[in-house]
């Protein structure tokens, strides 16, 4: 593998010349095109959100392949709140991560047949049984079903699945000019944990790698920085989101500023992997004034520009549950309302700024 900082043989424009599209493509493209013009007619703003991990396949005809550990939690939960904040949302996730809604039922947090009773026939009649929601969870369920229903009546959210990094960077160059029709009343939510490394096809062993040699040595090439390309030719004036996680919480706003000199785009949100879901950090430039929410008891903004850089730096913070919660039962607060939120007003700004 290069080291990190080495530039990788593959650039933005000689990746897209040498590795195929996903045969899907022209496909989803022509759906995000009727999305987008019909949104743009009905004057909303427009956010593609991507979610879940990108896996890299080791073999032409799929065995193995790496992944990573994301389940999308993020992206699907911030893809509600952007449609609760007006917003129309492209959700371009990894197939079978969580989704918009869905979320709230996983498989392995609180599986939907839990959710679900029987009620035996009245009167001794041959009918058979009906299947009824348990009642201390109807109040969360009918919510969750409600929001949902309007969000379909509505059209406002149109979904588009990815499962190899090479599906990711084809999808998110197309959705991405699609989406600059809107120029500013688009936004980017980058939110996919995206292979830093792939094995190109033409490397790639076309049957299953037999294991009868013993080790395996595979040297993998750097994924290109398709940032500033994104910034630079693909969005015009699209307000675009980045997100920085390090395991060393020293390294988060060092790296997002160096991230943001790099690439030219509006934000980075910058977390820890072990208190992603109460504390973030929005890294921006200092261009104009950025009006902070206000604190409440749940946490919230708190600004650092003390120093002379030219950046600051915007901690968002909220309070850890004093106990696991019981889904029907209990509000439990989750961090992506508030980054929306910021996100929304800070996106509203760039808009103004534009007109």
């Amino acid at each position: 593998m290069s080291p990190e900082g080495e530039g990788s043989k593959f650039s933005a424009e000689s990746y897209y010349t040498t590795q195929p599209p996903p045969l899907s493509l022209d496909h989803d493209v022509s759906l995000i095109r009727e999305f987008v013009s019909r949104q743009e007619k009905e004057g909303r703003n427009v956010v593609l959100v991507t979610s879940g991990g990108t896996t890299v396949p080791l073999e032409l005809n799929v065995v193995r392949f790496l992944d990573n550990f994301s389940a999308g939690t993020r992206g699907a939960t911030s893809a509600e709140y952007f449609l609760q904040a007006g917003y129309a949302v492209i959700f371009m996730h990894r197939q079978f991560s969580l989704q918009p809604f869905s979320r709230h039922y996983s498989h392995s947090t609180n599986p939907f047949l839990d959710f679900l009773e029987i009620e035996a026939s009245l009167n001794g009649t041959a009918s058979p049984p009906d299947i009824c929601v348990t009642h201390n969870k109807r109040r969360h369920l009918l919510d969750v079903l409600t929001a949902y229903k309007r969000v379909q009546a509505a059209g406002t959210l149109h979904t588009l699945t990815f499962v190899t990094v090479n599906d990711y960077l084809w999808l998110l160059r197309a959705v991405s000019h699609e989406l600059s029709v809107l120029r500013r009343k688009s936004m980017y939510y980058l939110a996919a944990a995206v292979s830093d490394f792939f094995l190109p096809r033409q490397k790639m062993s076309e049957h299953k790698i037999q294991s009868g040699k013993g080790s395996l040595l595979i040297e993998m090439d750097q994924v290109p920085k398709i940032l500033r390309s994104m910034v630079d030719e693909w969005t015009r004036e699209g307000f675009v989101v980045s997100f920085k996680l390090e395991t060393d919480g020293e390294l988060i706003v060092p790296k997002a500023r160096a991230a943001l000199e790099r690439y030219g785009h509006q934000v980075v949100i910058g977390n820890d992997l072990n208190h992603r879901k109460y504390e973030v950090v929005f890294v921006s430039r200092k261009v104009g004034s950025l009006s902070p929410r206000a604190s409440s008891s749940e946490g919230g903004i708190s600004h650092n520009n003390t120093d002379n850089s030219s950046f600051v730096e915007s901690w968002l913070r909220i309070n850890p549950p004093a106990s696991s919660p019981v889904l029907g039962t209990d509000y439990v607060k989750e961090i992506e309302e508030d980054i929306v939120a910021e996100l929304v007003g800070r996106h509203e700004q760039w808009i103004s700024a534009g007109r």
